[in-house]
């Protein structure tokens, strides 16, 4: 699950989804959520120690700080990094595909091993994990190491990226909306800052290139500092959380026989290539176009920091459309328009492509919305956020990867350029079908309904 799509779904829950039966009633999620009694929280309920949830809020808004950092400080120094190492730019789109590599891999093992060590546990080793990829990334001596580093650190990424929206589900159910605000927040910060400041903070140091990866691992220890004593408090809600996760892994409908559930994993799998091509190598096409690095990191931090507002916006204008292709259509538009700009003029108008292109990449909490939208129950809305996102990111491994074959064939951004803008005809063909106003379990054998029978309405 992504970090926006618990402030967009809020679900009006019928007695009978399997998931609702046992414990007590759900609260709504969004702006307009009213609080519970002071003492029904799940912590106090579970018998957690009082400090559980000041130390929870503080170790939840460390950790997304840290969930993009490794990537975007990379690209902001893939040009250093590729020298240093001898990559080829075949070898560079190979490291640019990871992350959603890993982010399926090990976005699907989540919530077995949660289940089997407890939420908090398995958060505490994800965070752990990406502090010992970025700390052993820097003394890598060739590409294979620096890769598995990486991989390292990714791993850690995909587990705490899905398991922190479970935890704000588990632990703040009065404030579902809050805290996914200031942890969405805190995500798009760390992004948007590892990209604007790890050029300047490198010069300022007077180190490399390795130095300049290396310091972001300081802030990725001190984020694992307050998920020790969490996992070891929460050590006994494990048993809890196995049991309501198997209940609701077993409800709703099968996803592979879902036209809605393909149709929202291509999408998903289109924005994100869309996304880690950028990521990865919008950096470096304002570089070859003459821009300094500092300012090429700067307008990859703008692009990332567009999502902030944007965020808040979308899912609930789309919340309000009954088919959501319009806008699927008008956030396409903003990223061919961005294409454009870095083809024909890369360097003159860069700023202005920048925030295009920031626009054109919120089509993620756009298709986390859609996700809430095309289920009825709870179980299904799990069910299809976990194919669609997984999916997805499998299918967003090769754009990354090819873009970097073409530049390195051709030597020129022209080409690859291009083919970005070739892709979002796709993305936006197949997110006009995911927009269309429908449901999953609508598509049971001979029309049979999953589920409840009234629809998820986000908030």
């Amino acid at each position: 699950m992504s970090p926006h799509e618990t402030s967009a779904i809020r679900r009006e829950a019928a007695p009978q989804n399997p998931e609702e039966a046992p414990g007590p009633r759900r609260q709504a999620t969004g702006a307009d959520a009213r609080p519970g009694p002071p003492d029904a929280g799940p912590a106090a309920a579970s018998g957690l120690p009082r400090w559980f949830t000041p130390v929870l809020t503080v170790a939840i808004v460390l950790a997304a700080l840290n969930l993009r950092p490794a990537v975007t400080s990379l690209g902001a120094l893939m040009e250093e990094t590729r020298d240093g190492l001898g990559m080829s730019g075949t070898v560079a789109g190979v490291l640019t595909s990871v992350p959603p590599l890993c982010f399926a891999v090990f976005g699907i093992a989540a919530p077995r091993l949660a289940r089997r060590f407890g939420l908090a546990a398995v958060v505490c080793a994800g965070m752990a994990a990406i502090t010992s990829g970025l700390v052993l990334r820097p003394f890598a001596g060739n590409t294979a190491a620096f890769l598995a580093a990486s991989a390292l650190s990714l791993a850690g990424i995909a587990l705490t990226n899905v398991l922190l929206p479970v935890i704000i589900k588990r632990w703040y159910p009065d404030r579902i909306g809050s805290m996914t605000g200031l942890y969405s927040m805190a995500m798009a910060i760390g992004t948007s800052l590892a990209a604007a400041v790890t050029v300047p903070m490198t010069d300022a140091v007077g180190g490399g290139w390795r130095v300049g990866l290396g310091l972001w691992a300081i802030v990725a220890i001190i984020a694992v500092v307050p998920w020790l004593p969490l996992a070891r408090a929460a050590r006994g809600t494990a048993a809890a959380d196995r049991g309501k996760t198997d209940a609701m892994a077993a409800a709703g409908p099968s996803m592979l026989r879902s036209r809605t559930a393909w149709a929202l994993a291509c999408y998903f799998g289109f924005q994100a290539t869309a996304a880690y091509i950028t990521m990865g190598w919008m950096p470096q096409i304002f570089r070859d176009a003459g821009v300094s690095a500092g300012q090429a990191g700067l307008l990859l931090a703008v692009t990332m920091f567009m999502g902030v507002p944007l965020a808040f916006v979308i899912p609930r204008v789309a919340s309000r459309m009954p088919n959501q292709g319009p806008m699927v259509v008008l956030l396409g538009a903003f990223g061919l328009a961005g294409y454009a700009g870095l083809y024909f003029a890369p360097a003159g108008g860069a700023w202005a492509w920048a925030l295009l292109l920031g626009i054109s990449n919120c089509a993620f909490p756009l298709a986390i919305t859609m996700i809430g939208l095309r289920a009825r129950s709870a179980a299904g809305i799990v069910k299809l956020s976990a194919f669609a996102q997984s999916t997805g990111y499998l299918i967003s491994i090769p754009g990354p990867l090819l873009i970097g074959v073409l530049y390195q064939k051709t030597d020129d951004w022209g080409l690859p350029i291009a083919l970005m803008a070739a892709l979002m005809v796709p993305q936006i063909l197949i997110g006009v079908a995911a927009g269309r106003n429908r449901q999953i379990e609508d598509e049971g054998p001979d029309g049979a309904s999953y589920g409840s029978t009234k629809p998820a309405r986000i908030a």
